[in-house]
């Protein structure tokens, strides 16, 4: 999959050399999950979860080969690309809650939740350090297509290895309301519960401004540091190592206990390398701060997505998750469109220097309050675990 990110946004800017279009491009993509993610948060509760990941495996399958085949014959356009991204959306909004509350069911005993949780980080993260610097290589020797066919391939392998699997048995009681009465009960559980509700919130901003930092990686490679997609890829990799390192850091952990305080310095790093990668003008001194922006952006996340997911109940994690996905993707079409906005009428570093300033002042804001809140999370049967938020 970071494959295809890097060689759609490489794409995009090469067709049209907008700052404003990979904004709108990126929205198109995640607009979807903002929209869609409270039906699909109701369905990952009552629909047979594997099947649903054929379908939606199946679906970003198609949308990789029909975006493989465009550019291959020259006949791609912007709108192309647009269009098929939001295609990518819809299937992510569905997929994304349903392998978050997979997680849980593959864990049998919950006191594992934070290890898989960092180790499913972790393998991701492998992706994000390999995949751009491929995709970095192929596009400069061969062009964009092979990257969307590569994709495509993937998920073949992905929906083979889901037809092999074999599932923990369900604990099926459908709710008995419905479908807005049932998302309500997930969203009362989530947001009347006030560590919840702060998680939530500091990941929609987290999100919603250092998470942008990838849509304008391509104006920065090729505008500010001279380069070509090669270049794109070095950067976007040196972002996966930071990232990569951060989700070894959280495998490690046994508890939940101090990752409030792993959000706060985690996501201040972040902002920090923001503000100083905005200004800078030589590619040496850009990748390290690439490195930590990506470790304190994944560090804050993945930290996040733990103490949510130890704290809500199974009858809830499809709904509460799909909030979680709300929040934490939901933010990102308004955040790159905002970034390529400013981008394209105050210049790139100016973006970047607005978001990593609104980052660091919600991040206070959630100093403040860390004193009042408290969470009890049940890790294992009748084990509770105090824990900070």
């Amino acid at each position: 999959t970071w494959l295809q990110q890097v060689a759609m946004s490489w794409l995009t800017y090469r067709l049209s050399g907008s700052a404003l279009l990979l904004g709108i491009v990126t929205f198109c993509q995640y607009i979807a999950v903002l929209l869609l993610a409270p039906v699909a948060g109701v369905l990952a509760d009552r629909i047979d979860r594997r099947r649903r990941l054929l379908i939606t495996q199946s679906v970003m399958l198609a949308q990789a080969f029909t975006l493989a085949v465009l550019t291959a014959t020259g006949r791609v356009e912007v709108w192309h690309v647009a269009a098929l991204a939001l295609v990518l959306g819809c299937a992510s909004a569905f997929d994304i809650p349903l392998r978050h509350a997979m997680i849980a069911r593959l864990v049998g005993d919950r006191s594992h939740l934070p290890n898989a949780i960092a180790l499913n980080s972790l393998l991701i993260n492998c992706a994000r350090v390999v995949g751009p610097a491929i995709a970095g290589l192929l596009i400069a020797a061969v062009g964009e297509a092979i990257c969307f066919g590569l994709n495509a391939l993937s998920f073949g392998a992905v929906l083979y290895a889901l037809a092999k699997m074999r599932w923990p048995a369900a604990r099926t009681s459908p709710p008995p309301a419905g479908w807005l009465a049932s998302w309500l009960e997930g969203a009362k559980s989530a947001f009347g519960f006030r560590p919840i509700r702060a998680a939530l919130l500091l990941i929609a901003l987290i999100s919603g401004t250092i998470g942008t930092y990838s849509t304008l990686m391509p104006v920065f490679a090729k505008d500010v540091f001279g380069g070509d997609a090669h270049t794109l890829g070095v950067l976007l990799s040196a972002a996966g190592s930071g990232a990569l390192l951060s989700a070894l850091y959280l495998a490690s952990r046994h508890t939940t206990r101090g990752l409030d305080r792993v959000v706060l310095v985690a996501g201040t790093i972040a902002s920090l390398a923001m503000l100083a990668f905005a200004h800078s003008t030589r590619l040496a001194l850009a990748l390290p701060l690439l490195v930590a922006l990506g470790a304190g952006l994944i560090a804050a996340q993945a930290s996040i997505q733990t103490l949510v997911q130890t704290l809500i109940d199974d009858d809830k994690r499809g709904r509460v998750m799909s909030l979680y996905t709300m929040a934490f993707l939901g933010m990102l079409p308004f955040g790159n469109l905002a970034a390529g906005a400013v981008a394209r009428y105050a210049g790139e570093a100016t973006a970047f220097t607005l978001n990593g300033c609104v980052c660091l002042a919600g991040l206070l804001v959630f100093a403040r309050a860390l004193p009042g809140l408290r969470i009890s999370a049940r890790l294992g049967r009748g084990n509770d675990v105090e824990a900070r938020l």
